[in-house]
């Protein structure tokens, strides 16, 4: 599809503000018109159309940390003791197949399509290759890794060496950048599973190839202290030492960091992505103070296992972490105002993951979604931005669109088949059930 048209629907602009009753034209994946709707638009047999009445067309959202390869543990980490990374997620994913990852990602691209999800990174397993199989056929955009981590003791059929481990990447590189809506990113799984080989080995790769690196970071106190007691350095200290940090790096998590940390961030221009719901459980991050040192500051869900793939439900609960644990004690009840937190979403988002979108604006890549606003939780309202954050579901998406392609219009779906995910995703449950009698 080369040309899109939306018509008389009301338009969420960069500066927060909306416009009433327009059309918006894309064409080649770009926007190329915002301008005010003319009875004429409004052509219903047009392939490309979309109307766009009753509803808010607004940036697609940028979930900027997740884990296709968890998709299968929903429902199995909740109220279950520390530590999950390594009795319960790890063990998980070393039973991977290629048929649960394909599973895996059918059903997690068919949960962001519906929630509002346009753009995602996912932070690396295993079998990537039919993950990414997946992602292509669904027209979202998407940077993908695999695991990566050298450390001695893992599971046979995921222990690497440094070699091993970056070759895994390498190949994921050479079939799938820049095929379809897709990049591939180097990553740093762990870093405390991670040697110096290994987290140079990417880092280089990374550089040569012009991509990005991504890295669970100062996510648990044990991580902190490892790297306290094995290099005399904080996390973020460490690595800018090996001099890895840059415009490219991006910091997943980053919950526990020190003064020192922020500003290197700041001065290295990270990249820093917070999971509020996943990061409830182990701390708050100091997101005011990384907001003032201008460091571009995203949202993630950290995969289905930690609630879902709903950023909605992510930035409700991050306007009420971010004032419990900032706000109140500085009796600002704005800390993190409603504004700054969509754009988290969209724009920086977007700018996390070095692609030219995230706004609606002439030149911006076509990724848009669109609201549904006549409903009784969402009609009337006296700040529709408010309410955005508020009371806004994933239910409430109607159409999704990325690079100009409808991959949703008006809640179904378009690019995949999602009664037949629904039904395999049915029968591999009624196996699990069946297995653990």
């Amino acid at each position: 599809m080369k040309n899109l048209v939306v018509t008389d629907v009301s338009v969420l602009l960069p500066d927060m503000e909306i416009r009433n009753h327009q059309t918006v034209e894309a064409a080649d994946g770009k926007i190329t018109k915002i301008r005010p709707f003319q009875q004429e638009d409004r052509i219903e047999d047009r392939k490309g159309w979309i109307d766009g009445r009753g509803k808010l067309l607004m940036p697609g959202l940028a979930d900027c940390h997740m884990h296709t390869g968890q998709q299968l543990l929903k429902g199995k980490i909740l109220d279950e003791l520390p530590m999950i990374w390594t009795r319960i997620m790890l063990p998980f994913e070393s039973t991977l197949t290629e048929q649960k990852m394909e599973l895996s990602a059918k059903l997690a691209a068919l949960e962001m399509i519906k929630s509002g999800t346009t753009a995602f990174i996912d932070a690396g397993s295993y079998y990537m290759e039919a993950a990414a199989e997946v992602y292509v056929k669904s027209g979202l955009r998407g940077v993908l890794s695999a695991s990566t981590m050298d450390e001695k003791g893992l599971p046979e059929s995921i222990a690497q060496t440094a070699q091993e481990a970056i070759a895994q990447t390498d190949r994921l590189y050479d079939y799938y950048h820049g095929k379809g809506n897709l990049k591939a990113a180097y990553s740093l799984r762990s870093l405390l599973s991670c040697s110096k080989e290994l987290i140079m080995k990417a880092a280089e790769r990374a550089k040569e190839r012009n991509t990005l690196l991504q890295a669970h970071m100062n996510e648990y106190p044990n991580e902190i202290n490892g790297y306290l007691q094995r290099e005399q350095k904080r996390p973020m200290e460490y690595l800018e030492s090996l001099g890895v940090l840059g415009g490219n790096f991006i910091s997943a998590h980053s919950i526990l960091l020190s003064e020192n940390e922020k500003d290197i961030a700041a001065r290295n221009d990270v990249k820093i992505c917070h999971c509020p719901f996943s990061n409830c459980g182990k701390g708050v991050p100091d997101t005011p103070a990384l907001l003032q040192r201008k460091v571009c500051v995203g949202l993630g869900t950290d995969g289905a296992a930690h609630g879902g793939l709903s950023l909605w439900n992510e930035m409700k609960i991050f306007r009420s972490v971010m004032n419990t644990a900032w706000g109140v004690p500085n009796q600002n009840p704005a800390i993190m105002p409603a504004k700054e937190i969509i754009r988290m979403a969209t724009e920086q988002g977007y700018h996390l993951m070095h692609e030219n979108g995230g706004k609606i604006e002439v030149g911006k890549k076509a990724d848009f979604i669109t609201i549904s606003l006549c409903q009784p939780h969402l009609y009337p309202s006296g700040n529709l931005i408010n309410t955005l954050l508020e009371c806004v579901t994933a239910a409430d998406v109607c159409d999704s669109v990325v690079e100009g392609k409808i991959l949703m219009k008006n809640r179904k779906v378009q690019t995949l088949d999602e009664t037949a995910i629904l039904s395999e995703a049915k029968d591999f449950m009624e196996r699990q059930e069946k297995e653990t009698c």
